[in-house]
């Protein structure tokens, strides 16, 4: 049982989605996205790592991963050029997880939500004046919940920054799956890695502390000067 966080924007759930709780089962079609281009970027607890075969479903460039995971990927033919991987290649990516509904289809994941918050994003005026706003890299608040908001209006405004309730971060448990936040909950419940039996890291926890446990994990934090989780590449 491998735990993931996976962004489900604002407008993906106001236009298609259906409201969940924390203990649902659910099935998401999922992207591995540049997280330098998810709400200006400046992301680190949420990265995700996907290593694994590629593959072409309907024009789509999929990834059944290693660990597990089944995720499209990010990008399509730049003009006129096509630089996505390329089926029967192998690639190792780190980026974003998020839903996507819209255009192209490919495999659903299925898995349990294990927690929920709600992504209220910085954004800044792109001249003094325009009341044109665009995400500020790194600014933003994240509040646990029990249940995904079906819509997502709220707005301020505090010392020059527009702040808006812009998506949720869930926390998914895949089953099959192994990850980054898999590892990091076993450090922090002191669980040996080897020999470590999937989904040992949420045994035994109740449903209530483990999604705050896994609220330390996800955090809105500036990322570290020198990270040991690279940017997103293929290759």
């Amino acid at each position: 049982m491998g735990l993931w966080h996976v962004i489900y924007e604002d407008w993906q759930m106001e236009c298609c989605g259906t409201p969940f709780l924390v203990g649902d089962e659910v099935g998401w079609p999922l992207l591995l996205e540049d997280a330098g281009q998810v709400f200006g970027g400046g992301w680190h607890d949420q990265l995700s790592k996907v290593c694994g075969p590629v593959e072409d479903v309907g024009g789509v460039r999929v990834v059944r991963g290693e660990t597990g995971l089944t995720a499209a990927l990010g990008g399509g033919p730049d003009d006129g050029e096509d630089r996505r991987p390329k089926p029967g290649g192998r690639i190792r990516s780190v980026g974003l997880l998020s839903v996507e509904r819209h255009g192209a289809r490919w495999p659903e994941t299925g898995g349990r939500v294990r927690a929920v918050q709600v992504l209220t994003q910085a954004y800044a005026e792109t001249a003094p004046g325009s009341r044109t706003w665009q995400p500020v890299a790194g600014e933003r608040r994240l509040r646990l919940v029990e249940r995904c908001p079906e819509w997502f209006g709220e707005r301020r405004e505090e010392q020059g920054r527009q702040w808006r309730d812009s998506g949720v971060v869930v926390t998914l448990e895949v089953p099959g799956t192994d990850s980054w936040l898999s590892h990091a909950l076993r450090e922090a419940r002191g669980i040996p890695h080897r020999d470590a039996v999937p989904g040992a890291e949420t045994e035994g926890l109740p449903a209530a502390e483990l999604a705050v446990l896994l609220e330390k994990l996800s955090t809105a934090a500036t990322p570290p000067k020198h990270r040991d989780r690279p940017r997103r590449r293929h290759g």
